[in-house]
Formats: C-alpha cells, structure tokens, sequence
C-alpha cells in the first residue's frame, strides 16, 4: 500500500511530503529512500515499494520541497538532468539533513517504528553518508555518493554501520576521490566500502539507460543483507 504522508519540521511550523510504501503486514523496521537529484521520480518510488515488497516501512522525504515542491524529473532526457543540475546548486544540504531527521522522528513518533535505515542515491549517497554522522539512524547505506572525500572530517561521528557503493568509472567522482574515500574510511570500523570494476554513476537505478543489471543486483543483494543484519 502507498501513500503520500505530511512529515512536520524539526521546527514544527511546516510540513512537507514523502512517498510512503507500507508492507503488508508489521513492519520488520523502517527505511529512509533519499531522492537522487531528480526529486522523488518513478525509480525512487520503485525502490520504496521494493524495500515495501522486502518488509520494511519505506518513505522517501521530498528533500527538493523548499525549492519546489513536487520535482520530478527524468535523467535520460537532457533538458532535465540539466534542470536537475540546476536544482542541485539551489539546495541547501544541511537543510536537507534536518529534514531527514524530521523523517526519522516522524517515523518513531507517528509510525511507532523504532529501527530506522537509510538508503540514498547519487545526491541521496552524500546524504545517507552525513545522516549517518548527524543523526541517530541505525544503519546508512549510500550508492555512488558524490563529495564524500570532503565529508570525511565527519566520520568520527558515525556511530552506527555504514556501507557505500563505489563504481570506479563515476563521471561524478574522480579516482583521486575514489582514493581518498578508501584512505579515509577504510579502517573505519563502522564503515563497509564495495568497488564496482569499470562501472559508472547511476549503475543501480530502476529504470532507465545507465542501469547495468548484474552489478545493481550485486549492490541491491549486499544492502538487502546489512540492512537485514543491522535493523533486526
């Protein structure tokens, strides 16, 4: 079952939307889906119902709502990832941040779920990565997060399990980042880190060209199994 829920801020004098995808029976625990740039679209809507299908109570917050509310573009027309781009220069990232922990608490207020992960895309990547350092969720999983490597004066601070999918040919993330993720975070003893040989951004979308099957099913296996370990 879906639905569309009104998620109050941390401030409590505004509300804003997320996707939500509810299991058919009790929820085995809750799970945050952070958008991609390109809002709350139809592949992030998919991976809400999929973590649905799996047991989890899945929302996906409409991070872009300050800019616009409603955004939803698709990558595999130029126009808009440019106007996606675009948006992702207007937002406000620690904003954003806040208003995933407004998520978590709406989740254990309203929802009465007290296991909360996270899984994020692209922009949702970095994200999951400074959720994980900024907020109480229980586990945070990132797929090919841009920037990290000017994030890691954070991982101190991330107390809870981390996994990041890396894909080695990221347009969006150089190999000097790549290095310097695995150098900073690599020891960490909270932090799980999987390179993808000769892959590029966006390998584990639901829909669209820059899928590739094989690897989106290897990364979707190992989140399924930490989130499965880490949220019991």
């Amino acid at each position: 079952m879906t639905e569309t829920a009104q998620i109050a801020t941390l401030s409590g004098n505004d509300h804003f939307t997320a996707y939500v995808a509810r299991p058919a029976g009790t929820p085995r625990a809750a799970i945050i889906v952070i958008q991609e740039i390109f809002g709350v679209n139809a592949g992030i809507r998919r991976k809400c119902d999929r973590l649905a299908e799996d047991g989890y109570l899945a929302v996906a917050p409409d991070l872009f709502w300050r800019l616009q509310p409603g955004i939803e573009l698709d990558p595999d027309v130029e126009p808009e990832f440019k106007q996606a781009l675009d948006w992702m220069g207007k937002f406000n990232q620690d904003q954003g941040i806040r208003d995933i922990e407004a998520t978590i608490h709406h989740i254990r207020r309203e929802e009465g779920v007290a296991k909360i992960g996270c899984v994020g895309y692209c922009l949702g990547g970095r994200l999951a990565y400074m959720t994980a350092a900024r907020t109480d969720v229980n586990a945070s999983v990132g797929y090919y997060g841009v920037g990290i490597d000017g994030l890691l004066g954070e991982k101190h601070a991330i107390a809870h399990p981390v996994m990041l999918h890396i894909p080695t040919e990221d347009g969006f993330v150089d190999k000097a980042t790549q290095q310097a993720m695995h150098e900073g975070l690599d020891d960490h003893p909270k932090v799980t880190l999987h390179d993808y040989e000769g892959l590029d951004h966006g390998f584990a979308t639901e829909f669209g060209k820059r899928r590739s099957e094989d690897a989106a099913n290897l990364a979707d296996s190992r989140t399924s199994a930490f989130f499965a370990e880490h949220l019991a």
